[in-house]
């Protein structure tokens, strides 16, 4: 789940990251700001999910995904939209 905080005096936007997988030890996000090589750790809550927070430019379009395990490529389920990738899959899209 992606939650979305604006505020009048920023130009940024909070952004809440929330994902949930089963048998997770690890998850990242990557591709936010254009930036797939280095990741937004995910930190791990009581419940088992994960969670992190960003600040991202208003007015703006990210594409990312999750890498679960540092093996598994997954999208945002939750995502604004997803988008094909070089790769024959899809990335999820956030649009600010």
């Amino acid at each position: 789940m992606v939650t979305k905080t604006y505020y009048k005096t920023k130009d940024y936007c909070k952004v809440k990251f929330s994902f949930n997988v089963e048998n997770a030890e690890t998850v990242e996000i990557l591709g936010l700001n254009s930036d797939w090589e280095n990741s937004v750790i995910m930190s791990r809550k009581k419940d088992g999910s994960f969670s992190a927070d960003v600040n991202l430019p208003k007015e703006s379009t990210h594409e990312f995904k999750y890498l679960v395990n540092e093996t598994e490529w997954v999208n945002d389920p939750e995502a604004d939209s997803e988008t094909p990738n070089a790769f024959g899959g899809s990335n999820s899209v956030i649009s600010l």
